[in-house]
C-alpha cells in the first residue's frame, strides 16, 4: 500500500478547504443586495447595510445561513427599538450613548443572538445618531432584512458544496499517521535492542496524536453542517453519523496506542542492555504492526468512500487485515507465553501489550461498527422525535401512507 507525505495530505486538505467558494459566494451576495436596496430605497443615502448583512449571513453552508440570518436581523431590530426608546426620551448626549450601548450588550445576551450581541449596540448607536430616527431606524431595519433575504434565496438558489471531502482527507491522513507509527514501531522493534529514548520520543508521538484528533474533529464539524438542510444531499444523517462514529473509533485506537507505546517504553527502561523481545517474537510483531496499520488505513476508506463499490472493496481489504491481525496475533501471543515462562521478568507489560492490541482489532471489527451504527441512528432519531414531535408525527404519517400506497402495486 503506497505510503502518502504530510506534505501531500496538507496540500489535499488546503484545496479542498471553503475559502476560495465563500470569497465568491459572499462577494456576489452583497452586491447582489446592495443592487436591490438600491432599487427599494432609492431616495436614501447608500444602503451599506443590505450588503454588510447579506456578507454575514451567507456563511458557508445552508445551515449556518439559515441559523445566522435569523440572529443577524433579531439583533437589528432588537438595536433598533431600544434606539427608538432612547431618542424618543432623552435625545443624544454622552451619557444616553453610554446607556443605550450598555442596555444593548446586556439585552443582546437576553434575546439569544449569541455572537451578534454587539450588533445590537452598533445598531442602535447608528440609528442614535440620526436626526429622523424613526425613519432611519425602520430603513436600517429593510435593509437588513434585504441583506438577509438576498443572503438566505442565494444559498437557497446556489446551494453550497458539501465538504465532506475535506473531512474525509482529514480522516484518511490521521489514520495514515497512525499506520506509519506502528510500521515504525514495527521495525524498531525487529532491529532488536531499542534504546530508551528512542521508546519515549515515539510516546510522545503517539500523544501529539491528540492535536491531529482536534484538527480532524474541526473539519469534520464543518462537513456535519454542510449535510444538514443541503438540498444536495439525500441521506445527510447516515453520512453525519458515519463520518462521526468512525472519527469516534479512531480516537479510542489513538487512545490505545498511546498506551501501546507506553507499554513498549516501560519495556525499553528496564531492558537496557538487550532485546525487547526474542528474535521470533520481534518478527511476529514486526508483521503483526504492519497488518494493524493496513486494517487502521483500511478502516479510514470504508468510512470516507462515498460510492458503493469501492466502500465494498475497502471492507474486503479491511475484513483481511482484521483476519490475518487476529491470527497473527494469537501466534505471537503463544510466543510471547513461552517467552514468558522462560524469562518472567515484566511479564505483566507482556500481557498489557496483547490487551491493548485486542482492544484496537475489536474497536476496527465490522459487526461492532455495524452494531454502533445502529444504535447512534436510533438515538438520533429519538432526540430528533422529542425535540421537535409534531414533525416527527407527520413523517410518521407521511411514511405510512406512502408505504399504504406501494402495497397494492406490489401485491398487483
Amino acid at each position: 500500500m503506497p505510503d502518502v507525505s504530510a506534505p501531500v495530505i496538507k496540500l489535499v486538505r488546503r484545496t479542498t478547504e471553503p475559502v476560495a467558494a465563500q470569497t465568491l459566494r459572499s462577494t456576489a451576495a452583497a452586491v447582489i443586495s446592495f443592487v436591490v436596496a438600491l432599487m427599494v430605497l432609492p431616495a436614501q443615502p447608500a444602503p451599506l447595510t443590505a450588503p454588510l448583512t447579506a456578507l454575514l449571513v451567507v456563511q458557508v453552508t445552508l445551515y449556518a445561513t439559515l441559523t445566522t440570518g435569523i440572529r443577524r436581523v433579531n439583533s437589528v431590530v432588537v438595536g433598533v427599538l431600544i434606539a427608538i426608546g432612547f431618542t424618543a426620551l432623552v435625545g443624544l448626549t454622552w451619557w444616553s450613548l453610554g446607556l443605550t450601548i450598555f442596555t444593548s450588550l446586556i439585552i443582546g445576551r437576553f434575546v439569544r443572538v449569541d455572537e451578534f450581541v454587539p450588533e445590537v449596540a452598533i445598531s442602535a448607536m447608528l440609528v442614535l445618531g440620526v436626526s429622523q430616527a424613526t425613519s432611519a431606524a425602520w430603513h436600517r431595519v429593510l435593509e437588513t432584512l434585504i441583506g438577509a433575504g438576498v443572503g438566505l434565496l442565494f444559498n437557497l438558489l446556489f446551494a453550497p458544496p458539501v465538504w465532506t471531502q475535506s473531512a474525509g482527507a482529514s480522516i484518511d491522513g490521521l489514520a495514515r499517521g497512525m499506520g506509519r507509527m506502528f510500521r515504525t514501531m514495527g521495525a524498531e522493534i525487529s532491529e532488536g535492542h531499542i534504546p530508551f529514548p528512542h521508546a519515549a520520543a515515539r510516546l510522545h508521538e503517539a500523544r501529539r496524536l491528540d492535536h491531529d484528533i482536534v484538527e480532524v474533529d474541526a473539519s469534520l464539524r464543518q462537513a456535519e453542517e454542510s449535510l444538514r438542510m443541503n438540498p444536495r444531499v439525500r441521506e445527510g444523517l447516515l453520512s453525519r453519523v458515519v463520518l462521526r462514529t468512525g472519527l469516534d473509533t479512531l480516537e479510542i485506537c489513538a487512545v490505545v496506542l498511546r498506551v501501546l507505546t507506553r507499554s513498549l517504553t516501560d519495556l525499553a527502561k528496564f531492558r537496557t542492555e538487550e532485546s525487547l523481545f526474542p528474535p521470533d517474537v520481534s518478527a511476529g510483531l514486526k508483521e503483526l504492526f504492519e497488518q494493524m496499520a493496513d486494517a487502521i488505513e483500511s478502516f479510514a476508506r470504508l468510512i470516507t468512500t462515498q460510492v458503493a463499490a469501492n466502500a465494498e472493496a475497502a471492507e474486503e481489504r479491511l475484513t483481511a487485515a482484521l483476519a490475518a491481525s487476529r491470527a497473527t496475533r494469537d501466534r505471537v501471543a503463544d510466543m510471547l507465553l513461552e517467552d514468558v515462562q522462560e524469562h518472567p521478568r515484566q511479564w505483566q507489560l507482556h500481557g498489557a501489550l496483547l490487551a491493548e492490541i485486542d482492544r484496537i482489532l475489536d474497536e476496527l471489527d465490522l459487526d461492532k461498527r455495524s452494531e454502533r451504527l445502529m444504535q447512534e441512528l436510533d438515538r438520533r432519531s429519538a432526540e430528533l422525535s422529542e425535540r421537535y414531535p409534531r414533525l416527527a408525527a407527520l413523517r410518521r404519517r407521511l411514511t405510512g401512507e406512502a408505504g399504504a400506497e406501494r402495497r397494492p402495486s406490489v401485491e398487483a
